[in-house]
């Protein structure tokens, strides 16, 4: 009898011991197929397509199987080259602007002074609309004819002739990321204002007290404490730069003459254009395998810095 209830209370006890177990699966199982879902099975299909010479005869049959031939089609495409350089010079210059000019507002609303709450919520109205309507706008604003820049450069006297600034190869690209940086500081202003706030006011005290001036706390204090917002501002920076579609669309299409032609506007041209969906697929497979490797080296390296520290 003592025997038969000692197994009783050990079956018992695993079995609640497996029940709680299983109900904390249970709570995160909506999460994970939601993310096989939307994110695990279109990538790997995507991945497939990649492999496939499917176009828009052999959607629904699917198409045969040709290994590389795809990738090797995209990078021997002449119009590869120019358009991952463009996404290169894009996310470069559009992330070290707004990094820099996020840090330098947020260090500017970490002050207290009248008016700042209201101020720093108007920022959030660029992050606010929708970025359709943000290229529609700026379109208006940078036309050659009617634009408001236009017009505001030659009244202060920096122009003398209207400028058609999307509309001309030396000029759309330069434009296009003066666009894409009045849309992303925002983000790099919340984020590193955050990380600002976060920081103990006791470490620039102590600094103060043994004499450390405004440069030499922003160094030894502010940007080693700032790193993991910097870090992360950075990295979703890039990831979010570098994927753009709709604002280069909506503003210029990829012209004139491809000056302004990146790696989204490339597929989507394969995709949709030239109905040329392995192809297509296999630009946006570089792209991810580009952004993961990115990701990776820049997590390693920062770790590596922090580890030395």
């Amino acid at each position: 009898m003592l025997l038969h209830n000692n197994y009783d209370n050990r079956y018992h006890a695993v079995r609640r011991r497996l029940g709680r177990a299983l109900g904390n699966y249970l709570f995160v199982l909506p999460a994970t197929l939601f993310l096989l879902a939307c994110l695990l099975y279109p990538l790997i299909l995507n991945v497939m397509i990649s492999f496939q010479d499917l176009t828009a005869g052999t959607l629904l049959s699917g198409g045969p199987w040709v290994g590389f031939d795809n990738y090797r089609a995209v990078f021997d495409d002449p119009g590869f080259m120019p358009a991952l350089m463009h996404s290169i010079v894009f996310t470069g210059f559009s992330v070290g602007f707004q990094v820099s000019i996020g840090l330098s507002l947020a260090l500017f609303y970490n002050r207290q002074f009248p008016g700042n709450r209201a101020m720093r919520g108007l920022f959030l109205v660029a992050y606010a609309v929708p970025v359709v309507a943000t290229g529609a706008v700026f379109r208006w604003l940078l036309d050659g004819q009617s634009g408001v820049i236009n017009w505001a450069l030659r009244s202060a006297g920096i122009i003398d002739t209207p400028h058609a600034w999307l509309s001309e190869p030396s000029t759309a690209l330069p434009a296009l990321i003066f666009v894409n940086i009045w849309l992303g500081i925002p983000f790099s202003l919340m984020v590193l204002l955050a990380g600002l706030q976060g920081i103990p006011r006791s470490l620039y005290e102590a600094a103060r007290i043994d004499g450390a001036g405004p440069l030499a706390q922003f160094r030894y204090i502010t940007l080693p404490q700032l790193r993991p917002a910097l870090l992360a501002v950075v990295l979703l920076g890039t990831i979010f730069t570098f994927k753009v579609f709709d604002l280069v669309w909506i503003t210029t299409q990829g012209g004139p003459a491809n000056a302004t032609q990146v790696l989204p506007t490339f597929a989507y041209k394969f995709v949709f254009q030239q109905l040329l969906i392995g192809k297509g697929a296999a630009v946006l497979n570089l792209m991810f395998v580009m952004l993961l490797a990115f990701s990776l080296v820049y997590l390693w390296a920062a770790r590596r810095e922090e580890a030395n520290v």
